[in-house]
């Protein structure tokens, strides 16, 4: 089996050097871009199984480029970025990205990331066969039977419909807006108390205490995320 190939897009010398050996030592191939626009030609080109992505590029925004990709490719997208600000994560995460580090980051902390964005690539496989898990959390696609810790619950089709949103993408931050859109629609993304009652709802059935949700967690200001 081919190692992992990982696309690391960032014009910082001093993060490449340390970042791309670190990689390869563990295992993964590493191609490299130092522009937008070199980036969205490797996608073709090279077909990556993940882009680290820095939004500080010099011929486009990263988020641009992050929302090029998207519309070509479903391959996971980890931003790395000095942006700060809540705003710089929403717009990334709406525009396609599985996950946000900020500049300084922890060499591990990035390693740790991207073994869990390849391990979400592989769930979905699994997922293309009728199943997704996500911990204690089992669902069954043909059947549409849910199961915590091998006890069946039974979900309301919009509880079943987020639940299996989160859980295609498990470990990630899903947008509130992008939970509105897949579940209500797009006239409805400026409704967010609706997504407040639904999640309720539904860590009643799959949370060990819904007030110190573990499973089904808030993302403040961002959105929620299904713990894998």
């Amino acid at each position: 089996m081919r190692p992992a190939l990982i696309l690391f897009v960032d014009d910082e010398k001093a993060i490449q050097r340390t970042m791309v050996p670190l990689l390869r030592s563990r295992g993964y191939a590493v191609t490299t871009a130092e522009t937008g626009g070199a980036a969205l030609a490797a996608i073709d080109a090279e077909r990556p199984d993940l882009v680290v992505l820095d939004l500080g590029l010099p011929d486009m925004d990263g988020a641009v480029v992050c929302e090029r990709i998207r519309a070509k490719s479903d391959v996971p997208i980890l931003i790395l970025s000095a942006r700060l600000t809540e705003h710089d994560k929403v717009v990334s995460l709406d525009r396609g990205a599985d996950d946000y580090i900020t500049k300084p980051f922890s060499p591990e902390e990035l390693l740790a990331r991207v073994r869990a964005a390849l391990r979400r690539t592989l769930g979905q496989e699994q997922a293309a066969r009728g199943h997704l898990e996500a911990g204690a959390i089992a669902i069954d696609l043909e059947r549409r039977t849910v199961t915590v810790e091998g006890r069946e619950v039974h979900l309301t089709p919009k509880e079943y419909e987020l639940l299996t949103l989160l859980a295609g993408r498990a470990g990630q931050v899903v947008t509130h807006r992008a939970i509105l859109r897949a579940i209500w629609g797009p006239h409805s993304v400026d409704q967010p108390e609706h997504l407040r009652v639904l999640v309720g709802q539904l860590r009643k059935k799959i949370e060990p205490d819904p007030a110190r949700p573990t499973r089904l967690v808030t993302e403040p200001w961002v959105g929620y995320r299904l713990v894998e």
